[in-house]
C-alpha cells in the first residue's frame, strides 16, 4: 500500500482501477526554415484552423446541450483564439521568414501563453494552457495525428495522467470515470474546474504519479484531502468505503438545508453569501443556495484582453448578475489591480513592492476615467436588482471621501442625462489593510458596510507574501493578532448599527467560523460550493 498526496479540486470519495492516460506526443516542433511556397503553408494552416474550429465547435455545442454553461465558455474562449489578430499576425510574419508552418504556429502560441504567464496571477497563468491546448490540437491536423479523446474510456476507472487540457476533461464519460489524479495542475485548473462541475473527486499536483501506477492499479482518490492510495489493504478499503457512504449521506442532507436562512440559537441571522469572478459563476452559486454575492470580483473583465472593457460590457455583466439574484444583495467590488494583477494595456508604472504601491482603490482614484467608467455601469445597472458598491484596499478615510466625491460626480452627470439609478446604493469598502482595521471605527462614519479581506490582511499584518511558500508558517488566519483585527472591525461596524462580512478564504474555513460567529459576524462569503457545508456546520452547532 503506498499513499500518495497532491491537492484536492474536488470532494468526494472515488475507488477503482487506473487507466493511464499517455496520449502520443507530438513531434519536437524544430525551428526550421522550408522552401514551400508561402500560399501553400497559408493554405496548410487555414485548413487545419477550420478542422479545428470544427472539433472546438462540437464541443462547445455538447456542452450546452447539457446545460454546462460554465465548461462551454472555456471553449467559446479557444475559438476566440483561433482568430485573435495578433496571434495570426505572429504567424504571417513567420512564414514570411521562410518558416514552416507548423514552426510558425508553435512559435506564435507559445509567445501568447508566455506574454500571459508574465502576469502574477494564478487564474491567467491557467489561461496560457488553454492557448497551448488550441495550439495542440492545430498542430495535430497540420500534420493529421489524431487528438486524444477520453471519450473512449470502456469500463469503469480513475483517470491517471500527466495533466489533462479542457478538451480531455471535456469528453469525460461521467458514467464511467470515477476520479482524476494528476501530476500538474492546481486548484484554479481546467481539470478543477470542470472536474467539481461535473461531480468527480479529483486529486491533481502529484509529482511522478504516471510511473508510480500501472493500468489496473487499484487506487482510492480521497478529493477534499488531496490524497491517493495505491494498491490498499482491505482494512484501508473498508475505512473510505464507510467514509463514502457518509458523504453520499450528507450530499442528501446539504441538498435539504442549503437554501434555508441561517439563525443561531441566539437569534442572530448569518448570511452566508459567495464571491464570483464574472455572470456564470452566479448561477452557481444559485444552485449551492447563495444568500447573495458578498463579492463580485470585476477585475476579471479587464484581464486577459489588450484593451479596458467598455461601460455597455461591464453594464451587462453586472446586469445579469443582478437580474439573477433579484432582491438578493450583490456586493460589486470596484477594480482592484495591481500587486499579482497586472494589465499591461493601463501601462501601470513599475514598481519595486506592488502589493505596497498604486493597486485597488489608489489606481482608480489616479485613473479616474477608468473608475468614472465603472462606477457609471453599476448605477445603470442598479436597477435591475439590490447592488452594494464596495472600494477595496482603504487605508484612510482620506480615499473613501474622494472615491464618494467621484461617485457623487457620476451620480449627478446620470441625473442630468435622465439615465436612471438606485440613488440609495450602499457603499462599504474591503478592511484588508491593519491600518483601516485599528481605525475601524473612525472609518465606519464614512460607510454603510465592512467587508473583511482576509487573504491581504493577513498577508500585510504579518508582512509575508501569502504566494511564499518559504514563509507559509506565517499565514496563520486563527493567530491573536489577526482575530483582535477582525474583533476591532466587526465591534466598530456595530457601535454604528452597520455590518461586518468577511470575503476572504478565511470566511469558508469551517475551523475559523466558530470564532467568527462568536465575535459577532453578519455575513461570510465564499466559493459557491463551500455554501451548503458552511450553512450545515453553522445550523448543527450554532
Amino acid at each position: 500500500m503506498r499513499r500518495f498526496e497532491g491537492i484536492g479540486v474536488s470532494r468526494g470519495i472515488a475507488i477503482g482501477k487506473a487507466f493511464l492516460y499517455l496520449p502520443q506526443k507530438l513531434p519536437k516542433i524544430s525551428q526550421s526554415k522550408d522552401n514551400i511556397k508561402i500560399e501553400q503553408k497559408k493554405k496548410t494552416i487555414d485548413k487545419a484552423l477550420e478542422k479545428t474550429r470544427r472539433e472546438i465547435s462540437s464541443i462547445h455545442k455538447k456542452l450546452i446541450a447539457d446545460n454546462k454553461r460554465k465548461e462551454a465558455d472555456i471553449f467559446e474562449a479557444h475559438l476566440l483564439f483561433l482568430d485573435d489578430p495578433s496571434i495570426k499576425e505572429k504567424i504571417n510574419t513567420l512564414l514570411q521568414q521562410g518558416y514552416s508552418a507548423t514552426y510558425a504556429v508553435e512559435s506564435a502560441f507559445e509567445e501568447s501563453a508566455k506574454e500571459i504567464e508574465k502576469i502574477e496571477n494564478e487564474y491567467l497563468k491557467e489561461r496560457a494552457n488553454d492557448l497551448r491546448d488550441v495550439k495542440e490540437r492545430i498542430i495535430r491536423n497540420i500534420l493529421n495525428i489524431p487528438n486524444p479523446s477520453l471519450s473512449l474510456v470502456e469500463s469503469e476507472c480513475i483517470i491517471v495522467a500527466k495533466d489533462l487540457t479542457p478538451s480531455d476533461t471535456a469528453n469525460l464519460d461521467t458514467k464511467k470515470v470515477l476520479g482524476l489524479v494528476t501530476e500538474r495542475g492546481s486548484s484554479t485548473s481546467h481539470t478543477a474546474i470542470l472536474a467539481e462541475a461535473l461531480g468527480i473527486p479529483a486529486v491533481v499536483g502529484i509529482p511522478r504519479i504516471t510511473e508510480s501506477v500501472n493500468n489496473n492499479t487499484m487506487l482510492i482518490v480521497d478529493g477534499e484531502n488531496g490524497i491517493v492510495v495505491a494498491d490498499p489493504d482491505k482494512p484501508t478499503i473498508k475505512i473510505f468505503i464507510e467514509k463514502k457512504e457518509k458523504e453520499e449521506k450528507e450530499k442528501v442532507e446539504l441538498e435539504k438545508i442549503k437554501f434555508m436562512k441561517l439563525k443561531t440559537k441566539s437569534g442572530k441571522e448569518i448570511e452566508i453569501l459567495a464571491n464570483i469572478g464574472n455572470p456564470e459563476d452566479a448561477e452557481t452559486a444559485l444552485k449551492n443556495g447563495a444568500d447573495g454575492i458578498g463579492l463580485y470580483r470585476t477585475e476579471f473583465l479587464f484581464l486577459g484582453r489588450e484593451s479596458p472593457p467598455s461601460e455597455e460590457e461591464q453594464f451587462e455583466a453586472y446586469k445579469k448578475v443582478l437580474e439573477k439574484f433579484k432582491d438578493k444583495p450583490v456586493i460589486i467590488r470596484t477594480l482592484d489591480i495591481g500587486g499579482d494583477k497586472q494589465i499591461p494595456y493601463l501601462n501601470i508604472e513599475k514598481e519595486l513592492n506592488p502589493f505596497l504601491g498604486v493597486r485597488a482603490i489608489r489606481l482608480c482614484l489616479k485613473n479616474t476615467e477608468l473608475f468614472k467608467t465603472q462606477l457609471r455601469a453599476i448605477l445603470r445597472a442598479s436597477i435591475y436588482g439590490n447592488p452594494k458598491i464596495m472600494y477595496p484596499m482603504i487605508a484612510i478615510k482620506e480615499e473613501i471621501e474622494k472615491a464618494n466625491s467621484i461617485l457623487e460626480e457620476v451620480k449627478s452627470e446620470l441625473k442630468s442625462k435622465g439615465v436612471p439609478f438606485k440613488e440609495n446604493i450602499q457603499v462599504g469598502i474591503m478592511v484588508e489593510i491593519p491600518s483601516a482595521a485599528l481605525n475601524a471605527e473612525e472609518l465606519a462614519k464614512y460607510v454603510d458596510f465592512f467587508s473583511i479581506g482576509t487573504n491581504d490582511l493577513i498577508q500585510y499584518t504579518f508582512a509575508a507574501d501569502r504566494t511564499n511558500e518559504k514563509v507559509s508558517y506565517l499565514y496563520n488566519p486563527l493567530h491573536p493578532a489577526l482575530l483582535k483585527l477582525v474583533k476591532f472591525t466587526i465591534e466598530a461596524s456595530h457601535k454604528y448599527g452597520k455590518k461586518t462580512g468577511m470575503c476572504g478564504e478565511m470566511a469558508g474555513d469551517l475551523k475559523a467560523i466558530p470564532q467568527l460567529i462568536k465575535m459577532g459576524i453578519d455575513e461570510l462569503s465564499m466559493t459557491p460550493t463551500k455554501i451548503p457545508y458552511a450553512k450545515k456546520f453553522i445550523k448543527d452547532n450554532f
